[in-house]
């Protein structure tokens, strides 16, 4: 009995664990228009690169790499770029 439950909490931390790595990104459905004095900019890519949501020409959050604008749909999708950008740029 009591290996049982050392087995079960084992088990549920490792899959704790293993959840914890992917990046947890909420999205919206819908891109709210507001009368902000947002810059149209044209990105490097064409897609987020963490998440594959497409790009839009007025999305905030930007990091430059190598002289080249990325576009991203979140600030969780820009600081997972930002950790480790060879990964997920295009060569």
């Amino acid at each position: 009995m009591k290996s049982k439950i050392i087995l079960t909490a084992f088990l549920s931390v490792s899959l704790f664990a293993c959840a914890q790595e992917t990046p947890k990104v909420k999205h919206k459905k819908s891109s709210v228009s507001s009368k902000s004095n947002v810059k149209k900019v044209k990105f490097a890519n064409a897609e987020d690169p963490i998440c594959h949501m497409k790009t839009e020409d007025d999305m905030k959050d930007t990091v430059v790499y190598k002289n080249k604008t990325y576009g991203f749909c979140s600030s969780l999708c820009k600081d997972e770029f930002k950790r480790n950008p060879e990964k997920y740029v295009q060569k």
